[in-house]
């Protein structure tokens, strides 16, 4: 997971540095995948001890890339259902989970339906007219354009979207424009994120960053450029219905009815979800924090 730094004095933190888009940048395992790997390893092996005693078959998938190939690559769980995962013996169903960091050991977190957003990241570049920064009035400001664009992308969730069915996310995370403080650049890049928990919502935001995105830069003279999807997209992760209301009685056996707990849907993203769409899936949290 590129840009996050490890602050910590555990003996095991990383302290590793490496370029990604062109700036040195920190490296970190934060999302959890260590414990997933030890987690499958043991489930392996327990299952593997008792074979003789189960009816059908167990696939591991040991899956590389799960936070999403570099541009222009394929990987995760995409490029392993076009390799053939799924088959050879064929899969009828699929469980994943992911550890909870604030979730107490013991906990277990489940959703039918919606659990987790789709995800799409988009690029968004103003071509304005440079100047001089002292005759601010000869340019078309790209930069004032991009700050308006920012600005109204966040009416697209606070006012367009029917948050009392589906939570949604629009953001920002890169702004990119000019090198120095008295040029006013031709341009600026931004790169941002949405997520929802439909293919309606993601239409309509879809739509509506375009639309924002194309008309703003018009109305002040310049243009925009809107690529959506840039680099990547994972649809929602849909827990099916069936399935998890058959597996629901074997997660309170295991923890106890009481350490089980429904949850709201969240605007996380996880490719489990192209599993889900071949065939039945089901995916959970357990927790990972220490108790008390």
């Amino acid at each position: 997971m590129p840009s996050v730094a490890e602050k910590n004095d555990l003996l095991f933190a990383s302290k590793v540095k490496t370029d990604y888009n062109g700036k040195e940048t920190s490296v970190m395992h934060a999302c959890g995948h260590d414990a997933h790997v030890a987690i499958l390893m043991g489930v392996a092996e327990v299952l593997s001890s008792m074979k003789k005693d189960l009816k059908g078959t167990v696939k591991f998938i040991f899956q590389p890339t799960e936070e999403g190939p570099p541009k222009g690559e394929e990987g995760g769980a995409k490029l392993m259902i076009k390799e053939g995962v799924l088959e050879n013996p064929s899969v009828d169903v699929i469980f994943g989970l992911h550890i909870v960091s604030n979730k107490e050991v013991g906990k277990i977190t489940y959703r039918p339906g919606g659990l987790m957003a789709g995800a799409s990241n988009f690029k968004i570049t103003v071509l304005g007219k440079p100047s001089h920064g002292s005759k601010p009035w000869t340019s078309v400001d790209p930069i004032l354009i991009a700050a308006q664009i920012v600005k109204s992308l966040q009416q697209i969730v606070s006012r367009n979207v029917n948050l009392k069915a589906n939570p949604a996310v629009v953001a920002i995370g890169a702004v990119n424009g000019g090198n120095r403080s008295n040029i006013i650049p031709a341009q600026v890049e931004m790169l941002g994120t949405l997520r929802a928990l439909s293919n309606e919502d993601e239409d309509l935001i879809y739509r509506r960053i375009q639309q924002i995105a194309e008309k703003t830069a018009e109305a002040a003279g310049a243009s925009a450029i809107v690529k959506l999807p840039y680099n990547g997209y994972i649809p929602p992760t849909f827990n099916d219905l069936e399935l998890t209301k058959n597996m629901l009685p074997s997660l309170q056996k295991s923890a106890g009815t009481e350490n089980v707990a429904l949850v709201p849907p969240g605007t996380g993203a996880e490719d489990f979800s192209f599993f889900a769409q071949k065939v039945p899936g089901m995916y959970f949290g357990i927790g990972g924090m220490t108790k008390g």
